[in-house]
C-alpha cells in the first residue's frame, strides 16, 4: 500500500515541491531556485536531489512512494517529453525518462497549467466536478482543460493554449508566440493595460487612472470605484475574453470554469464581466457553465502534480 508521492512545479525562477499522503494533504512544502544557465542542464538533477533528500530526512522507504508529478512551463507529450520550455531554455528534453533513472521512482509529467487545472479540479476551485476548464491571467493567459478527470493533452501537448486563441485581428504587436491578436494580448495583466492605455488615449475623459500607474489591479481598484473609463476598459477585456471561452465551451462543454492567476485577486467583479460577455455567445446547453475563482494560488500546481501520480 502506498502512503506518499510527490508534487512538483517547475517555474522560471523556482521549483516548488511537495511532499503529499495519498489522500492529499501535505506533508511539507518547500522550494529551490530554477537553475536556467547552460540551457538548463542543472534543473533536472536538482530536483532529483532535492526528492532524494527530502526522501533520506523524513526517512521514507522508496517502496511506500507511489511516485513523482511534475509540471513545466511548456508542451509536454503523453510520454512525458518536453518539446520546447522557453523561460527554462529547455530545446527538446526525455524529462521523465531522465528523472526516474534518476530517483528510482515512477515519473509522470505535464504542462503546467493543465497540471494546475487538475490541482483545481482536485482540490479547489473546482473541486466536485470533472470537467473543468482553468484560465490563469497573469503576465500571459495560461489554460488547462480537464475531461471526466482527465487532462486534454492533444497530439503536441499543446491542449489548453487558450491564450493563444486569435481573437482580434486588427492588432498590429506580435504576441509572445510570433502570432498577432492572441486572447493573450488583451485579456492578460498586461492586455488589460494595453486596453487601457488604448483607451486613455481616445479622449480626454476624466478618470482616476490618469493619476498614476496603469495596471490590471488598478484598473479593477477604479471598476469597484465605478469609474467610467475602468469600467469601459473592463467591459472591452471581459466581451474578449466572455466571447472566447463561449467557443471553448462549445468543443469541450465543462461543468466550470476556474480563473486564477494574479488578475483574479480582483476577486467576483472580474466574473462578472466574464460571465455576461460568455452567456450572451455561448451555445444554448453551455449557458449554465459555473464560474468560479481559483482557490489553491501557487501551490495549485504541486497539488495538481501529486494528483497526476494518484
Amino acid at each position: 500500500m502506498k502512503k506518499y508521492c510527490f508534487g512538483i512545479d517547475i517555474g522560471g525562477t523556482s521549483v516548488k515541491c511537495g511532499l503529499f499522503d495519498v489522500k492529499g494533504e501535505v506533508l511539507d512544502k518547500w522550494e529551490i531556485k530554477t537553475r536556467t544557465e547552460n540551457n538548463g542542464i542543472y534543473i533536472i538533477p536538482d530536483v532529483a536531489g532535492a526528492i532524494n533528500n527530502k526522501i533520506l530526512e523524513k526517512q521514507l522507504e522508496r517502496e511506500d512512494i507511489a511516485g513523482v508529478g511534475i509540471g513545466v512551463p511548456g508542451p509536454v507529450n503523453e510520454a512525458g517529453d518536453i518539446l520546447c520550455a522557453v523561460n527554462l531554455h529547455w530545446g527538446y528534453v526525455n524529462l521523465v525518462e531522465q528523472m526516474e533513472k534518476l530517483i528510482g521512482l515512477p515519473v509522470k509529467a505535464g504542462n503546467d497549467a493543465n497540471v494546475a487545472a487538475l490541482g483545481e479540479m482536485w482540490k479547489g476551485g473546482g473541486a466536485g466536478y470533472h470537467n473543468v476548464v482553468m484560465v490563469t491571467l497573469g503576465t500571459g493567459v495560461g489554460g488547462g482543460i480537464i475531461i471526466n478527470g482527465q487532462i486534454v493533452t492533444g497530439s503536441h501537448g499543446a491542449g489548453g493554449e487558450i491564450g493563444h486563441v486569435h481573437v482580434e485581428d486588427s492588432m498590429e504587436e506580435a504576441c509572445n508566440c510570433g502570432n498577432k491578436g492572441c486572447l493573450e494580448q488583451v485579456a492578460s495583466a498586461t492586455g488589460i493595460v494595453r486596453l487601457a492605455n488604448a483607451r486613455l488615449a481616445a479622449d480626454a475623459e476624466p478618470s482616476v487612472l490618469r493619476d498614476g500607474e496603469v495596471s490590471a489591479k488598478t484598473v479593477f481598484d477604479a471598476v469597484k470605484a465605478e469609474d467610467k473609463v475602468a469600467m469601459e476598459i473592463a467591459e472591452s477585456f471581459g466581451k474578449y475574453l466572455g466571447s472566447a471561452l463561449s467557443v471553448i465551451a462549445g468543443v469541450v462543454d465543462p461543468e466550470v470554469f476556474v480563473i486564477g492567476g494574479g488578475v483574479s485577486k480582483a476577486g467576483d467583479i472580474l466574473l462578472d464581466y466574464i460571465r455576461k460577455y460568455y452567456n450572451t455567445y455561448a451555445f444554448s446547453a453551455c449557458k449554465d457553465a459555473v464560474f468560479a475563482l481559483a482557490e489553491l494560488g501557487n501551490d495549485a500546481g504541486i497539488f495538481g502534480a501529486a494528483k497526476m501520480i494518484l
